[in-house]
């Protein structure tokens, strides 16, 4: 039996945001225009900003609070890592030139997966009431969606930044139950991140659909209820339950 409902995440399930991009270019590109170094001192700091990054998005509340405000967020990690390398004030000054530039980068190579607007509108074609649940501020993630024309494909959106709040808040989920008029037993919640996408809908009798490009091993002792690589791998699985 099809699930009566499904919740999709868009970065990294819909849209390629970090897997699938060439992040480290980007890094290059914002920072030639800033910076005069050599290819191997430019690689060094690279290195340096991404994992002054892993340290900052690894706390939930910075992550939270950080993905409101990206420009500003991302000027705080290249400040705070230029810093600890020693570098004198005139080049910490450019941090947020150089994130500004850095999120310019990143938005101008964000794709939409192959697929996977094929997948959305085959979900809809059999009578599945479709939501999107997505993390971050009201204007980038509008504007994704409004880059890739997504919105027509969906019943109901759910920003973080227009709701309140975001996964893996309860109440992101439910209110997207609600109007969808529908129960937690009936609905698949789909996307790449462990923790908003399924250990906390599964807390709440949903079945969770792992988005699994790397073939990760899962972080915890949860059980997703199907793993696939991709999104449009979700159509052999709804293909599957009508056999």
């Amino acid at each position: 039996m099809y699930p009566k409902a499904i919740l999709l995440d868009l970065d990294d399930t819909i849209i390629a945001y970090d897997h699938g991009l060439d992040v480290d270019g980007c890094w290059k590109k914002a920072c030639r225009n800033h910076f005069q170094f050599e290819d191997e001192q430019l690689a060094g700091l690279i290195g340096q900003f991404k994992q002054k990054a892993n340290w900052y998005w690894s706390d939930p509340e910075r992550h939270r609070a950080g993905r409101q405000d990206l420009d500003k967020a991302r000027a705080e990690i290249i400040s705070a890592a230029l810093a600890e390398a020693g570098h004198d004030d005139a080049l910490i000054s450019l941090a947020e030139q150089v994130a500004i530039d850095y999120g310019q980068e990143r938005d101008r190579a964000i794709v939409i997966y192959p697929g996977a607007a094929e997948t959305i509108r085959y979900i809809r074609q059999l009578g599945i009431k479709l939501a999107m649940i997505t993390n971050g501020s009201a204007r980038a993630q509008r504007r994704k969606i409004d880059r890739f024309e997504l919105a027509p494909l969906f019943d109901i959106i759910l920003v973080e930044g227009e709701f309140g709040v975001g996964k893996p808040e309860q109440a992101v989920y439910l209110h997207a139950l609600q109007q969808l008029n529908v129960e937690a037993g009936e609905t698949w919640m789909v996307g790449d991140n462990f923790e908003w996408e399924i250990v906390a809908p599964q807390s709440l009798s949903m079945k969770g659909i792992w988005v699994n490009p790397k073939r990760q091993a899962p972080p915890n002792d949860v059980t997703p209820y199907r793993t696939i690589e991709r999104l449009s791998e979700l159509r052999g699985l709804l293909d599957e339950l009508a056999v």
